[in-house]
């Protein structure tokens, strides 16, 4: 019986890491390993790459049972000897009690409230709604869009100022669907939400279904298209995505509104705001405004008519 498990850690470089992927296989749980990357990336998360210069984590579990300090004796013996080649460092074990690890950062996500009337719950917390509360239910899962980021707050809010029931919404890059559902709950009467993720798709069905929506809502993999699929159907586009894929959609995105319709863009940072305004002016939008939370801001305006 499995009283608990080990989590053996180590650090080694990009060359090593096949090595250290091999052996550790040889001796975790189902042969299972986790390669964490390092990763570079600009401040307003653009071009993405691996820092192939900083060392690579490499991780595998064992049970916490008898033939544990073996086991932990052996990979230590096998990485000391890789490490006469190639950086390894040292290996490191901690005890994990038996609990679902995909889920242990969820101790941490409590009920926050968006503006004035938007609150995210996630499911494992309780909430009683109070007066006009528009609720989400949200687990963001491996999508990582919990609704705290400065961004999506900066949509919400403008999502609660610029909604109105019956209006036909377009969510561009939908990650966890909260801003889908946001809409859903302001009165669309219909979403289509697109994300090059299949992992944001999968999260935003299951987000939707999770909150027993009405609304008519299409979820699919892929991005907005200056094509007639898109073309001037939607009263409200939401776009919470980056700066430089917001300059290279802003004629599809504008596109896709229809005359007199509203715009809404976040996930720019300051720095490339001037940017973006100068895209969409370009792209035809009109009546622009901007507002901002910490370094980021969300960048709206109206479609010009004719």
């Amino acid at each position: 019986m499995v009283g608990g498990w080990i989590e053996l850690v180590v650090q080694a470089d990009n060359e090593a890491v096949e090595a250290v992927s091999e052996i550790f296989s040889r001796y975790g749980y189902g042969g299972g390993v986790a390669i964490d990357e390092p990763f570079d990336q600009e401040s307003d998360g653009d071009n993405l790459r691996i820092a192939t210069d900083r060392p690579f984590t490499v991780r595998t579990y064992i049970p916490d049972d008898e033939g544990a300090r073996e086991k932990v004796e052996a990979l230590e013996r096998a990485l000391w000897h890789l490490g006469q080649m190639r950086y390894v460092g040292p290996l490191s074990t901690t005890r994990r009690e038996e609990e679902d690890w995909a889920n242990a950062w969820k101790e941490h996500f409590y009920v926050h409230r968006v503006g004035a009337r938007t609150v995210i719950r996630p499911p494992w917390r309780e909430y009683e709604r109070q007066n006009d509360d528009i609720v989400i239910n949200l687990d963001p899962g491996m999508a990582f869009g919990t609704g705290l980021h400065p961004s999506t707050q900066l949509c919400l809010i403008a999502l609660e100022e610029r909604m109105r029931p019956g209006m036909r919404v377009l969510d561009v890059g939908v990650g966890s669907g909260v801003l889908t559902i946001a809409a859903a709950r302001h009165g669309a009467s219909s979403i289509d939400a697109v994300d090059v993720e299949s992992v944001a798709v999968r999260a935003t069905r299951d987000n939707v279904a999770r909150n027993e929506l009405t609304t008519p809502i299409r979820v699919s993999v892929g991005t907005v298209e200056a094509t007639e699929e898109f073309a001037g159907r939607y009263d409200l586009v939401v776009a919470n995505i980056i700066a430089r894929i917001i300059i290279e959609l802003a004629r599809p995105l504008l596109a896709a509104c229809a005359p007199g319709g509203r715009l809404i863009t976040a996930g720019i940072i300051i720095d490339r705001a001037d940017e973006v305004r100068a895209a969409l002016d370009a792209a035809g939008l009109t009546a622009i405004e901007q507002h901002q939370m910490g370094d980021w801001v969300c960048i709206e305006g109206t479609k010009k008519y004719g």
